[in-house]
């Protein structure tokens, strides 16, 4: 699912947009401050950002021109002011469209689809699709084997990647530390199967907020574990 974020000061109207994008299949966060965005839109990965221009502490142009230098995010800006000089510095810093409020919000939708259908068209042919793993704050990147919790990158050996994708890509279902050894060490397990309990416990000091009381890999006693969606 597409990822949007939304840098906007004005609540009804962010959460207009948040709702119509919603409603077309995309999945929507929002800053209210432009701190906040500039954060989300350089920690994390987006398919495209909707960028007010007039917003507390950091302006959209600023943000604009810092996302600019890093991404090639697809960047609309939208403004109330209606002049041209405004227009033509915010395209000049590298967004891609400039939309005047108000407006309505099935054209937002249209504009969107058609600024990351015609992103998605560039890049195809050039970069290679990303394999990407998302749940509820960790983004596991299967093409180049990375992962993040809440934005932050985390180093994970190649075997509790694989343990870590294996069970996020299975999630709710509870597997046994025997099927997880055969699954992920490609072999029957002999009575060694206290190498799963290590990488378990490996995976929860680097996603868990709480390694006591596990928000992600869940232990089911008498059975073994799984991670819950």
């Amino acid at each position: 699912m597409s990822r949007i974020l939304i840098i906007e000061d004005e609540e009804s109207i962010a959460e207009l947009e948040k709702d119509y994008l919603e409603l077309s299949g995309y999945k929507v966060e929002i800053a209210y401050r432009g701190d906040q965005g500039l954060l989300k839109a350089m920690k994390e990965e987006y398919d495209l950002i909707i960028l007010d221009l007039m917003l507390p502490e950091v302006d959209g142009f600023e943000i604009c021109r810092m996302v600019r230098e890093e991404k090639n995010t697809p960047i609309i800006m939208v403004s109330a002011k209606k002049d041209d000089i405004d227009k033509i510095r915010g395209l000049g810093l590298g967004a891609d469209d400039y939309m005047t409020k108000p407006f309505s919000p099935s054209e937002l939708v249209a504009r969107v689809k058609a600024h990351m259908d015609r992103y998605n068209r560039l890049v195809g042919s050039s970069v290679q699709k990303r394999d990407i793993v998302e749940i509820r704050g960790i983004r596991i990147d299967k093409t180049d084997r990375r992962v993040w919790v809440n934005g932050e990158e985390v180093a994970f050996t190649t075997k509790e990647f694989d343990l870590l994708t294996f069970l996020a890509e299975n999630p709710n279902h509870v597997y046994s530390k025997e099927e997880l050894f055969r699954e992920i060490w490609d072999m029957e397990s002999v009575g060694d199967i206290a190498t799963v309990t290590v990488h378990i416990k490996k995976i929860r000091e680097k996603i868990e907020f709480n390694t006591a009381k596990p928000q992600y890999i869940e232990t089911i006693w008498g059975v073994g574990y799984r991670f819950k969606m």
